[in-house]
């Protein structure tokens, strides 16, 4: 449900909010993919900065889309799921 939710949100390029760990992130997807350990992040750039940074789906939580605020990618988005 998580990914599907991570996924759609890339697709039609609407930022997301959600907790990680004891942060509140605001991000713009980038790329969901799965890591040689298994487990799968996400990449997005965190919002007001340029940095892209990874994030493990087991550790977000309180997932929300914010469909009024859409962004433009910095980086060419390749759409895979793995």
């Amino acid at each position: 449900m998580k990914g599907e939710i991570l996924f759609e949100a890339m697709v039609k390029r609407h930022k997301l909010q959600f907790a990680y760990g004891t942060d509140v992130v605001t991000l713009e997807p980038y790329y969901l993919s799965t890591m040689s350990n298994g487990k799968k992040v996400v990449f997005g750039r965190v919002n007001n900065t340029n940095e892209i940074r990874m994030f493990e789906y087991d550790k977000i939580a309180n997932v929300k889309v914010l469909r009024h605020s859409r962004f433009a990618p910095i980086i060419p988005i390749y759409y895979s799921m793995n």
